[in-house]
């Protein structure tokens, strides 16, 4: 098969996606380049394109092409015989649309299918699954008890349902933070919960193709200014990565079980990273991504290489569970 990355997309982590593009080239330089833009529209685009492009986390990729709708390009996958290497974050490309949209056509591509894909990325259903499978989570806190959770509280934290790479995180100190949080919720579904202290962490989940699972190493995260939100995450160079996390061994067992415990819950496939706060009690459950980040900066590449293993040998390995999935499904 021929093996194709797509990339880009028409949310707002499209640009954290071609930073994962450029690195998932350097890893498979032999696959080709397919550049999913904000039309919907397809791009074949170069190598040189795409290594050439600046600062990926601040300025848009402009593909300078003519393209093909997106379902056009996936009919042309099928076509060519293509597997898809997502690299690819949020929106169409992590709530199960674009993996239903190849499902149906028998396209193979790495990563949870479609079902796996939407409850994941639905925070409030993950937490609930997640709940179901044993793993810690803080309480939701409902818009209309807004007030009486943060005179209970002092402190919450409010968070889009539906996104990723920490965009529209609201932290709830004082009593304007709630004005805010109506607002923001006026134009999407919000999870709020209570803040809860601790160290934040995050533990990836490997599927192989031997059949075997596995947890990966914890990760500490050291946000720069206190908050772990996009700009920690992609824009400043004082944010602290550690891998693996100074925990103690009772720790990263727990945060290690609970992570492989929601993959299974949620019913991921191939690979998977979930988010934790560690506090007086232990790992408390934040989220699941099922298509994490993969730059060169990313949590996910990081605890691989903590782990002992080459990030092309992953990738290549992700692509023969996915063709074998797509023999499956047919």
């Amino acid at each position: 098969m021929r093996t194709t990355i797509l990339f880009g997309g028409t949310n707002k982590e499209r640009l954290v996606s071609v930073a994962s593009a450029q690195a998932l080239h350097r890893a498979l330089p032999e696959a080709d380049l397919w550049f999913w833009d904000v039309t919907d529209l397809v791009h074949e685009v170069s190598a040189e394109a795409l290594l050439g492009h600046d600062r990926p986390f601040e300025v848009d990729f402009k593909p300078g092409n003519r393209g093909a709708a997106l379902a056009q390009a996936l009919d042309k996958a099928k076509a060519e015989d293509r597997v898809l290497v997502l690299g690819l974050h949020g929106g169409r490309a992590e709530n199960g649309e674009l993996q239903a949209m190849c499902e149906v056509r028998g396209v193979p591509f790495t990563g949870s299918g479609s079902s796996s894909s939407n409850l994941a990325f639905d925070k409030v259903a993950a937490k609930r699954f997640a709940a179901i499978a044993g793993v810690s989570s803080p309480d939701g806190v409902a818009l209309e008890d807004l007030d009486a959770a943060f005179a209970e509280y002092g402190r919450l934290i409010a968070k889009p349902a539906r996104d990723g790479s920490s965009y529209g995180l609201i932290f709830v100190n004082a009593k304007q933070d709630l004005v805010a949080v109506r607002n923001a919720a006026r134009t999407e579904e919000y999870l709020i919960e209570p803040f809860v202290s601790g160290v934040e962490a995050t533990c990836g989940v490997l599927e192989r193709s031997d059949g075997s699972i596995m947890a990966l190493p914890p990760i500490e995260i050291v946000p720069a200014e206190g908050a772990f939100d996009y700009t920690a995450k992609y824009l400043l160079k004082s944010t602290q990565e550690i891998c693996p996390g100074r925990f103690t061994p009772e720790v990263s067992k727990s945060i290690m079980e609970q992570a492989l415990r929601a993959h299974r819950a949620l019913s991921c496939s191939g690979y998977s990273r979930t988010d934790f706060i560690v506090s007086a009690r232990g790992p408390i459950y934040l989220e699941t991504n099922t298509l994490p980040g993969l730059t060169a900066a990313s949590l996910y590449p990081k605890a691989l290489k903590a782990q002992g293993i080459e990030f092309a040998d992953f990738l290549r390995d992700q692509i023969v569970l996915a063709e074998r999935r797509g023999r499956e499904r047919v």
